[in-house]
């Protein structure tokens, strides 16, 4: 499946998609004048307005400073090439022989590169609207899951420290209920035979960090 139909959006324009996925080894190889670094940076600044108003209407309770390190969560490299691959971005992207030897296809500074230079490409093809729901349909479960810790350590990495301290580890147990497109997790903390946090989420991750910050203050 190429990238136009995982992203779930009719491009107007195919000039606008060959150019968004158009690296600048091939645009060198095939004497073509422009790459996609243009349409990535204006893809970025898109970004991270959709990304801060999304932080700023829904998380009133955050301040500057913690919106702030949120969106530097969600919006750096290694996020942005997380979600080009689950969309399939490398397949479709445009490569010199070089640069395809050298396995650019999977590297991080590529993808994150390319997915948003197609936020770019689908403002200048559909205005803001179908950028907003594309990015929030990605975005917001890795929203949702940084919000809960807005710094770097984050309930689980604290909490265990807090407990290395105490010559203890956690040990996290998972229950899951639901059908497959609206799961429910729960986790359960234990510290040794002691259960001491419980949380749900929709994803594991989420449910485990619910448990540690139920549990966080009972080792402050």
């Amino acid at each position: 499946m190429t990238v136009v139909a995982e992203l779930g959006y009719d491009f107007g324009s195919e000039e606008l998609v060959t150019l968004a996925l158009t690296h600048r080894s091939y645009a060198a190889e095939h004497g073509l004048d422009c790459s996609y670094e243009r349409l990535e940076f204006l893809g970025d600044a898109v970004l991270q307005l959709i990304v801060t108003r999304y932080l700023y209407d829904r998380y009133d309770q955050l301040a500057e400073g913690e919106m702030a390190k949120v969106r530097a969560a969600v919006v750096n490299q290694k996020a942005l090439a997380t979600i080009a691959r689950k969309l399939h971005v490398g397949d479709s992207i445009l490569l010199g022989q070089g640069e395809e030897t050298s396995g650019g296809r999977n590297k991080d500074s590529i993808l994150a590169d390319v997915v948003e230079s197609l936020l770019g490409a689908i403002y200048l093809d559909g205005g803001y609207s179908p950028v907003e729901e594309l990015v929030l349909r990605h975005w917001i479960p890795v929203i949702e899951e940084r919000a809960t810790a807005p710094g770097r350590r984050d309930y689980k990495t604290r909490l265990q420290e807090l407990l290395a301290q105490r010559g203890h580890m956690p040990r996290y147990e998972l229950t899951e209920s639901g059908p497959d497109h609206a799961k429910v997790f729960e986790a359960e903390l234990w510290v040794g035979d002691r259960l001491v946090g419980r949380g749900r989420g929709s994803s594991k991750k989420r449910a485990e960090q619910a448990a540690a910050a139920d549990a966080t203050g009972l080792f402050q």
